[in-house]
């Protein structure tokens, strides 16, 4: 049997990995134990490698920067844990020729979840590291899908007391995309809001038989906030793809979806700079204004 320290930090770094898909040794430190010396994360990490649970990859810069992600048997172990059962488990990320070639926004995607969570732990407010799920699969049609770089589960309030559960698409874009197909993914989006499955050998409704919703109501009670997170260039690069998601905005097929969700874009910078929570949230469709994305819905 793996000696795994079931109750504590062992099954909270595998855990972690399992659904980050990769992170640097100080991204995992910041984690699981930002309160403790750096020296005790390493040598967790190098006893799961042991193991057979995780693996590394070493990038040539930045002093040999060393980049985890979980085996194969580390995801089958996770996996069956309860706090991860049913969720989505990493695509082609257990070995080290895949997780090379998709490091670069894989730890953007983990350093954006690690900016919501200190940000939190700031606060006094609930956002737990398991509670940013990556890469849930929403089909819209026509064998089409839209998944997010993740979905956040955040409760706005005190975390030992009364509060309110806000939830998020989040679009991590590093300018690896002309803004033009960045803008269509709003489009994905509202396919998304609007996409009613047709059930398998039913054409039509009939008399009696009840009405089929939207496929989004049967994973969340409200549509989830659209965050895109723009980092890759500098600011005069952020307003070039925000200038494409605003000119996008004038499509009729997004006026309702528009209407009823928050599509907001921050840069990667401000959101270390001033916190997630602060105003640094651009509304696509007024450019000139700065929201709280996390306020809850009026």
């Amino acid at each position: 049997m793996t000696d795994v320290d079931t109750g504590g930090g062992d099954r909270l770094a595998l855990a972690v990995l399992t659904q980050y898909r990769m992170a640097t040794t100080e991204q995992m430190h910041r984690v699981i134990a930002p309160g403790v010396r750096s020296e005790q994360t390493r040598r967790r990490l190098a006893k799961l490698r042991e193991e057979g649970l995780i693996d590394r990859i070493t990038l040539p810069r930045a002093g040999r920067l060393r980049v985890w992600f979980p085996t194969s048997y580390g995801v089958q172990i996770a996996s069956e844990w309860p706090e991860l059962r049913g969720r989505r488990p990493p695509r082609t990320v257990s070995d080290p020729t895949a997780a090379r070639l998709r490091v670069g926004h894989q730890l953007t995607v983990t350093e954006t979840a690690l900016l919501f969570l200190e940000d939190a732990r700031r606060r006094g407010e609930l956002f737990r590291p398991l509670d940013w799920l990556p890469e849930v699969y929403h089909p819209i049609g026509g064998g089409e899908a839209v998944i997010p770089d993740a979905v956040l589960y955040y409760r706005h309030g005190p975390a030992d007391g009364d509060g309110t559960m806000v939830r998020a698409f989040v679009e991590v874009d590093r300018a690896t995309m002309g803004p033009e197909r960045l803008a269509a993914k709003l489009l994905a989006y509202a396919r998304l809001y609007h996409y009613v499955p047709t059930p398998p050998g039913r054409r039509r409704r009939t008399i009696g038989q009840p009405p089929v919703q939207e496929e989004w109501r049967k994973h969340y009670p409200l549509f989830p906030r659209l965050l895109f997170v723009l980092d890759g260039t500098g600011p005069a690069g952020v307003n070039t793809r925000l200038r494409a998601l605003y000119g996008i905005t004038a499509d009729l097929a997004l006026t309702a979806f528009l209407r009823n969700v928050l599509v907001v874009a921050a840069s990667l910078a401000d959101l270390r700079n001033h916190g997630p929570s602060a105003a640094v949230w651009r509304p696509i469709r007024n450019l000139d204004s700065r929201v709280v994305w996390n306020q809850p819905q009026a």
